[in-house]
């Protein structure tokens, strides 16, 4: 009789180190349980991500859909936050802009690469010169911001670009710099930043007051390239990786995390192994190139009182030295 319980607890064991690794090898690559339009069948991964302990969720979608958004956000809890880390008070800015886009697909339906070795390329001035184009372009996923060119700087940072994330005042408005292949995620601030998308896709009469810089007044991206980011990405960013407060003091404007640091956040959750290039600034001299492209420089950095660059550099730093992602700028 001992030796029959002991046969069943070993089999127990066994299944529980199966299910383990299977849930392990899926996790950065599950879809919601919600009714998708399409479905991306993935190989398994048998092996831990190396910043697997970042994660809360390791099963997480990243981009709402209009079917549930507002019961996913339940789930996660972003039912509790105003924007731009929540839903809280704008749901229905949220249904809008969702209810004009196509799908919420995270890839392809006929990409199932495993294990996906992914860059995520900054906008920093240290690409200046360092001839990174050809490698960029070798990885699986390739995720930039905002808008930092390919045009004229291929050589720099390749042609390929898979993701952008951006907000109305950041993304392209001119023609040169469409991008058909790749898929272009907005990330909302703000109520008028939905309210902007679907002005745009409904051809209304886009009002451009509310934003802090004059918003891209047409849209060079069709509805079934564009996706909405969750909030919880960006809340995740703010809070578990760099943080924040909840609540700043009166006196000081509240901070949100770059776009740089929410690309990786999404990286982490899409992603097998994450690497970067493009995130290192020369603070010492205010002169030094602030982006790969254009004129700006260090100076304007200094400038923002939106951001804690501070803090983003040492957490950038952190998860350089744990290995957790592998930097192609490093110097």
């Amino acid at each position: 009789m001992r030796g029959y319980l002991v046969a069943i607890f070993l089999s127990a064991v066994f299944l529980y180190y199966v299910l383990h690794c299977i849930l392990w090898g899926t996790n950065v690559y599950w879809m919601p349980p919600v009714e998708m339009k399409q479905r991306n069948r993935v190989l398994p991964c048998l092996s831990k991500p190396a910043f697997a302990s970042l994660l809360r969720y390791h099963e997480f979608h990243p981009f709402l859909c209009a079917s549930d958004f507002k019961k996913i956000a339940s789930m996660y809890g972003s039912d509790k936050f105003d924007l731009p880390y929540g839903i809280k008070t704008s749901a229905e800015y949220f249904r809008v802009a969702l209810s004009k886009l196509q799908s919420c697909d995270l890839f392809d339906e006929f990409d199932n690469v495993p294990c996906k070795r992914c860059v995520v390329v900054g906008n920093g001035g240290i690409l200046k010169n360092k001839t990174l184009g050809e490698k960029i372009d070798s990885y699986d996923v390739i995720i930039r911001m905002n808008n930092g060119p390919v045009l004229g700087h291929e050589e720099e940072v390749g042609r390929k670009t898979t993701f952008r994330l951006f907000y109305p005042e950041s993304v392209f408005s001119d023609p040169i710099h469409s991008e058909p292949n790749s898929t272009v995620i907005l990330i909302a601030f703000k109520p008028l930043d939905l309210k902007w998308l679907w002005e745009l896709l409904t051809d209304g009469k886009l009002n451009s007051r509310g934003f802090w810089k004059k918003p891209a007044l047409n849209l060079i991206y069709k509805p079934d390239q564009i996706r909405i980011l969750d909030p919880f990405i960006i809340r995740m960013a703010a809070y578990e990786l760099l943080h924040f407060p909840k609540v700043f003091p009166p006196h000081q404007k509240p901070k949100h995390p770059t776009t740089g640091i929410i690309a990786i956040t999404l990286a982490f959750h899409i992603c097998h192994e994450v690497h970067v290039a493009g995130f290192k600034y020369n603070f010492s001299d205010i002169r030094s190139p602030l982006h790969y492209y254009g004129n700006a420089t260090m100076s304007l950095m200094s400038q923002n009182a939106y951001h804690n660059v501070t803090a983003e550099q040492l957490f950038l730093k952190d998860i350089i030295e744990k290995n957790y992602v592998i930097n192609l700028t490093q110097e």
